[in-house]
């Protein structure tokens, strides 16, 4: 069973926004800090934004200003509105939930592509 399921990806111009959404199981938004990460084309994965299990966010100062992060947990839902997209933000996009003391899960990504 998948923990952590991405949609949303796609193409767009630059300029443009995207909405990426995660579908989580159970309790795990609720439970624990979840996070958004990328892995862009000849680069190592690194951190989007993460939302605590009480709504506090934080940001890469990569997408500060442009990127929102938010959570439904009535909807099993965690989602990334990303405004203002650059080509440098053409990654495949995780999704990731934090457990202490145990192993993170991860969903298997969602391709982002900003072109002309």
């Amino acid at each position: 069973q998948r923990q952590l399921v991405e949609s949303g990806g796609g193409l767009v111009q630059p300029g443009g926004s995207l909405r990426l959404s995660c579908a989580a199981s159970g309790s795990l938004l609720q439970l624990y800090t979840m996070g958004w990460y990328r892995q862009g084309p000849g680069k190592q994965r690194e951190l989007v934004a993460t939302i605590t299990s009480d709504g506090s966010t934080n940001y890469a100062d990569a997408v500060k200003g442009r990127f929102t992060i938010s959570k439904d947990n009535a909807k099993r839902a965690m989602y990334l509105q990303m405004n203002s997209l650059k080509p440098e933000d053409t990654a495949v996009y995780y999704c990731n939930c934090r457990r202490p003391g145990m192993i993170d899960y991860w969903g298997r990504g969602t391709q982002v592509t900003v072109s002309s």
